[in-house]
């Protein structure tokens, strides 16, 4: 495996996957964290005095458009990302209206050194998703050098992500610096890690989290369930829950998962409280329950007082921080106050010496919304991505370089 750093790029073309997958609203993009994420990749390239060719997908067009017949492909095209790539580089990036038309071909053979061509998404063909070997091969020959940047989709085996890499050598396929940042910080975490290990898992569903919460049964010192989970392991001890969220297929992994714990001698917390609400609503009214015993009609929406000074006082003593999942609705500005009150704790643990790696698209809002995503070791552009790596499993994105 090459490592990017070292390559240099001067007169090659590098194929770069990106997750450009950012969030469009009447044409703007709202939030360009996975653009200006992969930019260090794409200056390095360009300082090198190489030439860029970037491939990403946009949304699902194809099971979209067969959902909703009135949405056409022009609703997930990536060229609103290219007009704002542009702006950020300072220069113009080609566009090529499909990603292996003679169209396509042709732009990336004309590139010159210190050029960039972003292609149009990669998901207009559902070879993509199917991981088709032909597909990969033409996306392949696009480039000289395969450079694999999107940590966010690393954990699907699609023909951009996992597949292409087969038509370069070892020397010619390597990951971005985006890439080797997101493995390092998740290898820190799970392999390199200083106790007390303290895990915060939240987030609405057990179902969701299973899989994380058992593989980190053998690393975690602590592990901090916040958010509607939450609630059903209180319901599976007999706890009165009133309207909160509950999955009741899953009570018996909920009691299992706490013995599980018991027996390897990992704590398992608990919010002691919660802000509850009358309904679902921002101007809900609200009140504070206990929650073994939430009233018929209410539920909880955000962890309360006493769970929030519990918290803080195991985070704040940790040496190794993972975060995934919010503790409530922080949408919702009334049921903020725990999410915002764990990340103060977190980036207090970071100020004392502790790594702390926060992941999962709503934990990474919720710093990125209270201002906090400088002030932690490292914030993760993977959702499903990161906690695959987690749940143990192999990323066909990352198994792929490294074979």
């Amino acid at each position: 495996m090459t490592k990017f750093n070292d390559y240099n790029f001067e007169n090659k073309k590098a194929l770069i996957r990106v997750d450009f997958n950012v969030p469009i609203k009447d044409g703007k993009i709202t939030d360009d964290t996975r653009i200006t994420s992969a930019l260090p990749t794409i200056k390095k390239v360009l300082d090198d005095g190489g030439s860029v060719v970037l491939m990403s997908h946009w949304g699902r067009p194809i099971k979209d458009m067969e959902k909703k017949p009135n949405l056409t492909k022009a609703d997930f095209s990536l060229k609103p990302v290219a007009k704002h790539l542009s702006e950020l580089l300072g220069m113009e990036v080609t566009f090529a209206e499909d990603c292996i038309s003679d169209d396509a071909v042709q732009k990336a053979k004309a590139l010159k050194p210190g050029q960039v061509l972003l292609l149009e998404n990669l998901r207009y063909y559902k070879e993509e998703e199917k991981g088709d070997k032909d597909f990969a091969e033409k996306l392949s020959k696009l480039g000289d050098v395969y450079v694999n940047d999107a940590f966010g989709t690393a954990h699907r085996a699609h023909a951009s992500t996992a597949v292409i890499a087969q038509f370069f050598p070892t020397d010619k396929r390597m990951f971005g610096q985006l890439m080797e940042s997101e493995i390092k910080a998740a290898e820190q975490v799970m392999h390199n890690d200083q106790k007390p290990f303290t895990a915060i898992i939240g987030g609405a569903k057990v179902s969701d989290k299973i899989l994380i919460i058992e593989n980190l049964l053998d690393k975690a010192t602590d592990i901090i369930i916040g958010g509607g989970m939450a609630y059903t392991f209180f319901k599976a001890q007999g706890c009165h829950i009133g309207t909160s969220l509950c999955e009741d297929d899953r009570l018996d992994t909920a009691t299992e998962l706490l013995k599980k714990a018991e027996a390897k001698g990992v704590c398992i917390h608990l919010p002691a409280d919660s802000i509850i609400a009358d309904k679902f609503a921002p101007d809900a009214n609200t009140s504070s329950a206990n929650n073994a015993e939430i009233p018929a009609g209410w539920m909880g929406l955000d962890i309360g007082v006493m769970a929030i000074a519990h918290f803080k006082k195991i985070i704040t003593a940790s040496k190794t921080i993972l975060w995934n999942g919010p503790m409530g609705v922080f949408e919702m500005e009334k049921f903020q106050h725990g999410t915002k009150a764990i990340a103060q704790a977190v980036v207090e643990a970071t100020d004392n010496g502790a790594y702390s790696l926060v992941g999962g698209g709503d934990s990474v809002a919720a710093v990125n919304k209270f201002g906090y995503a400088d002030k932690v070791s490292y914030v993760s552009t993977g959702g499903g991505a990161l906690l695959e790596y987690f749940e143990g499993k192999e990323l066909p994105g990352i198994a792929a370089i490294r074979k």
